[in-house]
């Protein structure tokens, strides 16, 4: 496994794709609502990742044919936006989205409500979120890889939900995916130690039921394997001498 170390121009770039991936979900988010469908969802991201010269990483990426992946209720990723999925009130969707700066790539995701929610599904969202917090509280220099994957394993299994086992995050840069892998569960080793310039995308992909997914006849699409919601909540993060620097968050 070679983690690449940054130089502060990439490091620079690296910030500078953040951001505007930033903006490009905000956007997003204020485009949510019943009626819209998730392929409305994925031409208004495509179009404003280019609107500032960038690049959406995920289109054709190993023969994805979408910009922002698009993942309604039991999605877990991956979802294909379609003109004829069109979101209803009381649903949730989760929004996977990425985009390349000058050669560099940032990638972030969120889950949001569509008009009201049940409080379960309300829950499922705010621990998500805060299973990504709660593990990069370990992303500090001298820490190892798997503390930030412990944090997250014992935030989520106190709510009794289920933790996605196949998909993990991942190393970021030049390259959408890069080493190392980022389980969200417990691992037994510690993996290597956390140093200033790692850039990495960590993104619990996390379910009301069982952790348990599978895919699509489309064999892009993955769902829960008992059919119970899915939320998702990713970060692109920089490894400095101190507290870990969000890149993809609003400055």
């Amino acid at each position: 496994m070679s983690v690449t170390i940054k130089s502060a121009r990439e490091i620079d770039l690296m910030r500078e794709s953040g951001r505007i991936l930033a903006i490009v979900h905000d956007e997003l988010g204020k485009a949510i609502r019943p009626g819209i469908s998730t392929k409305d969802i994925d031409e208004l991201g495509e179009k404003l990742i280019k609107s500032y010269g960038c690049i959406p990483n995920f289109l054709n990426y190993n023969g994805y044919p979408a910009s922002i992946c698009v993942s309604v209720n039991n999605e877990v990723v991956h979802g294909i936006p379609r003109s004829d999925h069109i979101l209803q009130e009381g649903d949730i969707v989760s929004l996977d989205a990425g985009l390349i700066y000058k050669g560099y790539h940032s990638d972030a995701a969120r889950t949001y409500a569509v008009g009201k929610i049940s409080p379960e599904a309300e829950n499922l969202i705010k621990v998500t979120k805060q299973s990504f917090f709660e593990g990069i509280k370990m992303a500090k220099a001298g820490y190892h890889l798997y503390d930030i994957s412990n944090a997250i394993d014992d935030y989520v299994t106190s709510y009794g939900y289920g933790i996605v086992r196949a998909l993990v995050g991942h190393g970021i840069g030049t390259k959408l995916h890069e080493d190392p892998q980022i389980p969200n569960f417990r691992q037994k080793r510690r993996g290597p130690r956390l140093q200033p310039g790692m850039t990495l995308a960590v993104e619990p992909m996390i379910n009301m039921g069982t952790g348990d997914v599978e895919w699509l006849d489309d064999e892009w699409t993955v769902v829960t394997a008992d059919g119970k919601y899915s939320a998702h909540y990713e970060n692109t993060i920089l490894i400095t001498d101190s507290e870990p620097e969000i890149l993809t968050l609003p400055r």
